[in-house]
C-alpha cells in the first residue's frame, strides 16, 4: 500500500475506500489466522498495531462502515466504549464490573 493511501481518514458519508473493507474484513476474521494479530496487522496492511487501531477507529465512526456491516461495526463500538468505562473507572480510582462489558 502506498503511504498516501494509509493517511487518508474516512470522512462522514464518503463510501469506504478498498482498504477500509479490507480492515473490516480483517477484524471480523482474524481471529481464524494462525499467530499474533499485531503479526497479522503488519504482513497484512504493512502499518503498525497503533496506527491499525487509530484508521480502524475512524472507519468505524463512519456512517459508510455502518451501513457496510452494522453488526461488525457495532460490536466494535461497543468492545470501545466498555474499554473507555475501564480506563476512565481506572483513573478515577474505581473497579468496574467487566461483565458489563
Amino acid at each position: 500500500m502506498a503511504a498516501a493511501d494509509q493517511q487518508v481518514m474516512p470522512t462522514g458519508d464518503a463510501e469506504l475506500s478498498e482498504r477500509d473493507v479490507a480492515i473490516l474484513s480483517f477484524e471480523r476474521n482474524w481471529w481464524k489466522l494462525q499467530g499474533a494479530k499485531e503479526q497479522a496487522i503488519r504482513e497484512t496492511f504493512d502499518m503498525s498495531s497503533t496506527r491499525y487501531y487509530q484508521v480502524l477507529n475512524a472507519i468505524i465512526d463512519t456512517p459508510a462502515a455502518l451501513r457496510h456491516d452494522p453488526m461488525l461495526v457495532k460490536r466494535l463500538q461497543r468492545l470501545r466504549a466498555g474499554r473507555m468505562r475501564q480506563r476512565t473507572a481506572r483513573r478515577l480510582g474505581f473497579e468496574l464490573d467487566r461483565d458489563r462489558d
